[in-house]
This record gives structure tokens, C-alpha cells and sequence, in this order.
């Protein structure tokens, strides 16, 4: 038996220049956090996090929630913790069983005034928040909603060593922007419905690209934190290239080039290999129809058909899911089947996510 990722969910920094969501902070406020799980066992255990916090982060009561019960969280015995700026915490294990695609529902009490949280800014959940400690209330009545994920890196579980574990590595595409918040229809949940055997969690970060900082650390900077961290990794599936296309245009700068990408891709498919680990590479998603000024611009979708042309012909990979042509539009293939669209032209909907989910061969995910 190991201990290993069952949720994982990528954080960024409040203090970017870049924000897609306004950073916030709390002070004497509980925040409930839904997590989806991805995979389940009979322990678990939480991971906290003040990557980007530049105080102190003191917690003073937690608790996790299953359907089959709920129990306070510890820190090496005892209910408070006090996590350091650029620090993570993780909660002593717990006897909580939790199954594959069930829900835990974490509960912070953050009693002093924090600074803006490090955080997970478009997850498709929503955090409830109120004033006060109540972490073990069974409902927070009148609380604020807000999208996204606060002081929460992720949930480990117990689980035999052969289990298949893969991570979802990259941006929009996999966080699951477009689908509807609170209804688990990302991309990656799809895939997980369609898996009788192992898991994939998900670290996808809206914004962030394979090889400049912003939104988040960028691709190959976070892949020792946000991959290979992970006990018993098997496989590792990767979709980038939209935000180092599009992104810089918003801003007045110019898409990187192809050669800059493939190059990006052969070193990202490097590290991977190095680690015994399986990659599996998506093509880029069209974006031509996007409603942003300055991100579909000629230069970057002509490198976007280069780079797909070699994702598809190059074997750096193990394998290969060719999103690109699963969810184009059959009369404008730079563009999102309109059918596929959250109305943006960059993003997916429902049905666009399980359409990129059902790219993946489940052949390719097996041990």
C-alpha cells in the first residue's frame, strides 16, 4: 500500500500581473470546499498550502466530510496550524473512507486576517464562506459563493501500489473552464467516468502555458512540483500550446513560435521518460473563433497546424489523443464545433469536454 494523489488541484499566485479572478483573502471566516475525488480509499489525508501566501497562515480548525461520515482534521496531534509563508502542511491520515468520483467537503476555519490566499482561481466548484468557526456545521445558511479553490493543494488516499495513476498537466482545457460549475463535467472527470481501473487527477491551471511564467509558474516549472511529486505516477497527459499562442496578444506581444513549442513538448517528453513515466500529448484546441481581441491572430494559428502536424507524425510520445480534431468544426477546423463551444470560441462546453475526454485511447492509460 502507498499513499498517493485521489485529488490534486493546481494553485497560483494572488500577486500575478495576469488575473483571470480577483485574489482574495478572509479573516475570521470558515470556507467549505467541495473536492471531487478522483480516486478513493479507506484513509485519507489533506494537503494544504501557503505557496504564494507572504504571512503567516494560521488555521485553527478543520474537518473532513464523506458520505460515510465527518471527522476533524490534525496537524502532528493538534486541531491548529500555523503554515510559514512558501510552505505546504499536510494533515495527519485519518479513518475516512471515500470512494473514486464521490465528493469530500473540506472545511477551513482561517480566524486572523490572511493577506490574499494562494489559490486555484477557475476550477468549476464553487467555495461557501461564512463568518465565525463552523466547520462542523452540517449547513452553511446565507453564505457567499464564490468560484474557485483556496489554501487546498490536495487529498491523498491509501492504495495498492499497482493501481494506474495518470495527471492531467496543463491549462484551461483540463482545469475545466466552460463546463458547468459544480457538475464534475471537466474533461478529466469525463475520463475518470470512463475508466473501470486506476485514476487521473487533475492539474490543469486556466492561463498557463508550456514555457512562459503567468498564469502560474509555466509548464516545464512546475512539472517536479505539480507530477512528479506524485507517489506511484504511471502516466502523464499534457495539453498546451493555446496561452503561449493566444495569450500574448491579449497584451500586445506576439505568439512564440512553433520551433519554440516543439522544442518545449521534446523536453517536457524528456522529463517524463526520465521518471519511467508514460506521456501522453494532446493537439492544441482551436481558438480561431475566440471572442478576446489580439489572441486568434494568422501567426499563431498557422504555428498551432505546425505543431498539431508534428504531435501527430512524432514519436517523442507514447501516445497521442487528437483533441484538435474532436472537437473542430467540420466547415472552420481552426474553430470549436459551435456545438462544443461555451460561447467564447476558446473554451468547451459539457459535451466539448467529454468530447476531449473520448479522444484518449483507454489502451494507452493502462499499466
Amino acid at each position: 500500500m502507498i499513499w498517493t494523489a485521489g485529488f490534486r488541484t493546481a494553485v497560483i499566485s494572488p500577486y500575478e500581473q495576469i488575473q483571470f479572478t480577483e485574489p482574495r483573502g478572509f479573516a475570521d471566516q470558515t470556507v467549505r470546499q467541495v473536492l471531487h475525488m478522483a480516486g478513493g480509499g479507506e484513509r485519507v489525508r489533506v494537503r494544504l498550502t501557503n505557496r504564494y501566501g507572504r504571512t503567516p497562515l494560521t488555521i485553527a480548525a478543520a474537518t473532513a466530510a464523506t458520505e460515510h461520515g465527518q471527522t476533524a482534521l490534525t496537524f502532528d496531534g493538534a486541531e491548529k496550524v500555523t503554515i510559514p509563508p512558501g510552505e505546504d502542511a499536510a494533515s495527519d491520515p485519518v479513518d475516512l473512507p471515500v470512494d473514486p468520483g464521490a465528493d469530500l467537503s473540506l472545511s477551513i476555519y482561517l480566524p486572523e486576517e490572511t493577506g490574499l490566499a494562494t489559490y486555484s482561481h477557475r476550477p468549476a466548484e464553487t467555495a461557501h464562506i461564512v463568518g465565525g468557526n463552523h466547520v462542523t456545521s452540517p449547513v452553511l445558511r446565507e453564505a457567499e459563493q464564490q468560484e474557485g479553490r483556496f489554501y487546498v493543494s490536495g487529498v491523498d488516499v491509501l492504495t495498492p501500489n499497482v493501481t494506474p495513476i495518470a495527471v492531467a498537466f496543463g491549462d484551461s482545457w483540463f482545469e475545466g473552464v466552460g463546463s458547468t460549475i459544480g457538475a464534475n463535467n471537466r474533461a478529466v472527470d469525463f475520463l475518470n467516468r470512463r475508466l473501470n481501473r486506476g485514476w487521473v487527477v487533475n492539474q490543469g491551471i486556466a492561463g498557463n502555458r508550456l514555457l512562459l511564467d503567468e498564469v502560474g509558474r509555466h509548464g516545464l516549472a512546475r512539472f517536479d512540483s505539480d507530477v512528479l511529486s506524485i507517489p506511484g505516477l504511471t502516466h502523464v497527459l499534457v495539453h498546451f500550446g493555446i496561452n503561449d499562442l493566444g495569450l500574448p496578444g491579449m497584451f500586445g506581444g506576439r505568439p512564440v513560435t512553433a520551433d519554440a513549442l516543439v522544442e518545449g513538448f521534446e523536453a517536457l517528453a524528456d522529463r517524463a521518460h526520465e521518471a519511467d513515466l508514460k506521456i501522453l500529448a494532446a493537439t492544441i484546441g482551436p481558438f480561431a473563433g475566440v471572442v478576446f481581441p489580439g489572441v486568434s491572430t494568422p501567426e499563431g494559428l498557422a504555428a498551432r497546424r505546425e505543431v498539431n502536424d508534428w504531435i501527430r507524425t512524432t514519436n517523442t510520445f507514447d501516445a497521442v489523443f487528437d483533441v484538435a480534431r474532436a472537437v473542430e468544426s467540420p466547415d472552420a477546423p481552426d474553430c470549436i464545433d459551435p456545438a462544443l463551444d461555451s460561447g467564447d470560441g476558446m473554451h468547451l462546453n459539457d459535451k466539448g469536454h467529454q468530447a476531449m475526454a473520448n479522444a484518449v485511447d483507454l489502451e494507452t492509460l493502462t499499466l
